[in-house]
């Protein structure tokens, strides 16, 4: 493989990773297709390994800027690992075995269709400048079920997709706890590094099911990890600063551009 493909690959998944919360698979894994052909459990396991050194990064970042919320993450997080195995554990059944292994990226894009469609709705509506009061003053923020409900989504999907988990743990945590963009974002990047590495210890210790070397996905790692590091830095530190809704329509475009090249596998 194309070493400084890899290398821009890196720093493409890190910035947006950081800047949206989201790991970075949803970046890695089109631009792997869009570059080398497809072959989704192998990107997968790769992303995975990569999205704990974006997710860590953020994180840093984050914690500085005092925008995680730990009632949250201490019921997000364990529902969230278990969720990750569960999905690993589906994405080897037979279902997609061999030549159907394109049927994920098809459930991705499905996923980043609504997306796109959750967040053009959100981005419409306009910034509201007392989000986060009527955050701190919900009902939502002690709901325990509902805060569980946002964790199995994430790793379920991420165990699945290879993904990190923000695809599905932002407008989780917007949807079901009515969560402010920003903190959302921060907190599913703290989920990220949580789960990230147990999901890809799993997928990855499972390709030879699919008859891939574990070699090849580190390989892809190895070379990524670098530039995704610094990218993430880069990421969360813009996130901090850019407009709420700069934000969201960034993280709406990169979704209509791995949208298409998911669906079209």
């Amino acid at each position: 493989m194309d070493y400084l493909i890899l290398a821009a690959i890196g720093i493409l998944m890190g910035f947006f990773g950081g800047l949206l919360g989201i790991g970075g698979s949803v970046v890695m894994i089109p631009a792997l297709v869009l570059a080398f052909g497809e072959n989704q459990h192998l990107y997968q396991a790769a992303a995975m390994i990569c999205n704990f050194f974006v997710g860590v990064s953020a994180v840093t970042v984050h914690k500085k800027a005092a925008v995680l919320t730990p009632d949250i993450l201490k019921w997000l997080i364990p529902s969230a690992v278990l969720g990750v195995i569960a999905g690993v554990a589906i994405s080897n059944s037979s279902i997609f075995a061999g030549a159907n292994s394109y049927l994920l990226a098809r459930i991705f894009g499905g996923f980043m269709v609504y997306m796109i469609i959750y967040n053009c709705w959100k981005l419409k509506q306009g910034r509201i400048e007392n989000e986060e009061s009527i955050f701190m003053n919900s009902s939502f923020l002690h709901s325990r079920v509902l805060t569980i409900l946002c964790g199995l989504l994430t790793g379920i999907f991420a165990g699945l997709l290879g993904l990190g988990g923000g695809v599905i743990c932002v407008p989780a945590q917007q949807l079901f706890l009515k969560m402010p963009l920003k903190r959302a974002i921060s907190n599913s990047a703290a989920t990220i590094a949580s789960i990230a590495l147990i999901g890809a210890a799993y997928k990855n210790l499972t390709l030879a099911d699919h008859g891939i070397n574990i070699t090849e996905s580190l390989r892809i790692a190895a070379v990524v990890i670098p530039t995704a590091i610094l990218g993430s830095f880069g990421g969360a530190k813009s996130m901090h600063k850019l407009p709420h809704n700069v934000v969201r329509a960034a993280f709406i475009l990169l979704a209509i551009a791995a949208c298409y090249k998911l669906l079209t596998v």
